[in-house]
């Protein structure tokens, strides 16, 4: 019983996580998902991209399940960080399409197999796992990305949440300029206070 509520529970999250990382993109212009937004070039097209290889590897070769199409791999040094950027050559549409059959593809792994099945990951340390190891682990790399993007996405327009529905209401500059001064008051008090304990 527990075993299958498990599984339900993940694999519903994994689904809400993956739509909140196309969420993302909607309504940015062609450059702005592709720029690179940080000192490393972590960008949002990179990102889904970068989940299509993640997931098609986890429940496909791990469990002989292959995914069917050719995808860049992390463990070929000449393509190694391919997947955390879209080439000029790759469309957005191609790259979420990918990313939307690679769900299908995983999907199907996960309801087929029981949550103790067992795979391989070879380049894990521990490479025997179950599908319940395998789950654990793309849900929170999926998160950890959604993350990312949610923080790039503000970073862009100053829209921040997990889906349309949840989305933070947009204020306005005097608002946002007012909400991190506090913060930054709040900040070097705090300095202040730790370099008088620290003196006393």
């Amino acid at each position: 019983m527990i075993d299958g509520f498990a599984k339900d529970y993940l694999h519903n999250d994994l689904r809400e996580m993956r739509e909140a990382i196309l969420w993302k993109l909607e309504g940015l212009s062609e450059y702005d998902i592709r720029r690179p937004l940080t000192t490393t070039g972590t960008n949002l097209l990179g990102l889904v991209k970068h989940l299509s290889l993640c997931e098609s590897r986890y429940f496909g070769e791990v469990f002989d399940r292959p995914f069917p199409e050719s995808l860049p791999r992390w463990d070929n040094a000449a393509e190694r960080g391919a997947d955390m950027w879209a080439t000029e050559h790759e469309t957005r549409k191609e790259i979420i399409d990918r990313y939307r059959r690679v769900w299908e593809h995983s999907d199907a792994t996960i309801t087929a197999l029981p949550i103790d099945y067992p795979g391989q990951v070879p380049w894990w340390p521990r490479p025997n796992v179950q599908l319940f190891n395998i789950l654990v682990h793309v849900l929170t790399e999926t998160s950890r990305h959604a993350r990312h993007a949610d923080i790039l996405r503000e970073q862009l327009d100053n829209s921040t949440g997990t889906a349309a529905k949840y989305a933070t209401p947009r204020h306005d500059a005097a608002f946002w300029e007012a909400h991190r001064a506090n913060i930054e008051r709040a900040a070097k008090a705090a300095v202040k206070k730790s370099q008088q304990l620290a003196s006393s």
